[in-house]
């Protein structure tokens, strides 16, 4: 199973305040840890939501909205994508991040072609299959 672990963004992550060189080595210790286990699939830090836009779709065209956003508690600083065995072991992945106080993160699994159903006919998943191929090739 294929987790997001979406870290939430804080009043510091938000005015671009980079993490100190203890922070950088403790993260790049963990995720190395992640690698060897075979449970990380990618993840990156984003900039803070003042370099970004929002698309908000209606009846008419999207409506473009340049950050910053107001609402920290909302926004999301990082992520990693995991592979694991289930959201128990994704949990315990995690106690072990080294973040300090005040940190938070969100786990969520991600769909596979399986839970769609029949919805995914079987043209869909070989259209979903080559997406994958094209984009593994990247």
């Amino acid at each position: 199973m294929r987790f997001m672990v979406i870290v939430k963004a804080n009043s510091e992550s938000e005015a671009g305040v980079m993490p100190s060189t203890e922070l950088l080595a403790a993260m790049g210790r963990y995720n190395e840890e992640l690698a060897r286990a075979g449970v990380l699939v990618s993840g990156d830090g984003l900039h803070p939501s003042s370099k970004g836009v929002r698309l908000r779709y209606t009846t008419g065209a999207p409506v473009v909205t340049d950050g910053p956003f107001t609402e920290t508690k909302e926004l999301i600083a990082g992520y990693w994508i995991f592979n694991c065995a289930s959201r128990d072991e994704a949990v315990d992945w995690l106690k072990r991040a080294p973040f300090g106080p005040d940190a938070e993160v969100e786990i969520r699994q991600i769909f596979s072609a399986e839970d769609f159903g029949e919805a995914l006919t079987p043209e869909l998943k070989q259209q979903e299959d080559r997406i994958r191929k094209t984009v593994g090739r990247k």
